[in-house]
């Protein structure tokens, strides 16, 4: 072999070695950064939660939720316009809660969603997708039994209230009001009938803050603004929303059945719209 070719075939085992090693630091970094979000994105002492806090909870005293309640977010949002929010509890004898405010600080509306829930959603395990139109505070404010008590994430994302709508009006307003279901299986547990569900509404809940792509002018706010799930008459929950839901809404949560065959939901909308749908529990719609 002559000692060009050597050369030449210790650049390409050079490389290699280079590409190889940055794709696996690449892999590395990512692993990294995905494991440590939920280590790295508490509650900042920064924003707007200081003037807001009056307002929205009054002069009540929150307690810290570890150990009773925690809400899960992306350190750095993929899409700011969808933004995955986990309220759960990992026992359930965690204090049992009847009503949650979701609240985003620095959003045009900080109130995301006020939400109640019935004895068979305990211990609550539920998802949520909003809109983060800033970097911001993201937390969960619940009325427990041992008192009110506050979690919380910070959120890197941007632009969320104000991104364009997915589909046309035309397509967004022709499959508007319509509701999905499906259960996850098999059960979380046999022994105490939890089970896992996912409800989905079409809606393209704009903001106020978007654009038609065509004439440039402001979309008016109109979006979903109630939702209720039953199971037979039982209420499992129910959702007061407000601009900074997610295009098609779409709510995850576990429950305990109750034994009843169906799944009931209604949403309404700000325009006046009301659908209701029934949906078996055992056949995904």
């Amino acid at each position: 072999m002559t000692m060009s070719s050597a050369l030449y075939l210790r650049s390409i085992a050079l490389g290699a070695y280079v590409f190889t090693s940055g794709l696996l630091f690449s892999l590395l970094a990512s692993l990294a950064d995905t494991n440590t979000d939920t280590l790295r994105n508490p509650l900042q002492p920064e924003g707007s939660w200081t003037e807001l806090q009056g307002d929205i909870v009054g002069d009540i005293v929150l307690k810290p939720a570890q150990g009773i309640l925690d809400l899960d977010a992306p350190y750095r949002a993929h899409d700011a316009a969808t933004v995955p929010i986990v309220i759960h509890q990992s026992s359930a004898n965690a204090p049992s809660i009847g009503k949650a405010l979701l609240i985003i600080d620095e959003n045009p509306a900080p109130v995301a969603a006020e939400l109640t829930f019935g004895a068979a959603m305990h211990p609550i395990d539920m998802e949520i997708r909003v809109r983060v139109n800033q970097y911001s505070n993201v937390r969960v404010v619940a009325e427990t039994t041992d008192g009110p008590v506050m979690a919380g994430r910070f959120v890197k994302a941007s632009g969320g209230c104000s991104a364009p709508a997915t589909k046309s009006p035309e397509i967004a307003m022709s499959q508007m009001g319509q509701i999905r279901a499906k259960h996850f299986t098999p059960s979380v547990d046999k022994s105490t009938n939890r089970r896992e569900a996912q409800i989905m509404i079409r809606h393209p809940n704009y903001s106020g803050l978007q654009r038609d792509q065509v004439t440039q002018l402001f979309i008016s706010a109109h979006f979903v603004n109630y939702i209720e799930v039953r199971q037979g008459e039982e209420t499992l929950f129910t959702l007061e929303g407000g601009i900074s839901l997610s295009e098609n809404p779409v709510i995850r949560f576990q429950y305990t059945d109750n034994g009843t065959d169906d799944l009931v939901i209604r949403a309404e909308d700000t325009e006046g719209n009301e659908w209701l749908k029934t949906i078996p529990k055992d056949v995904e719609s």
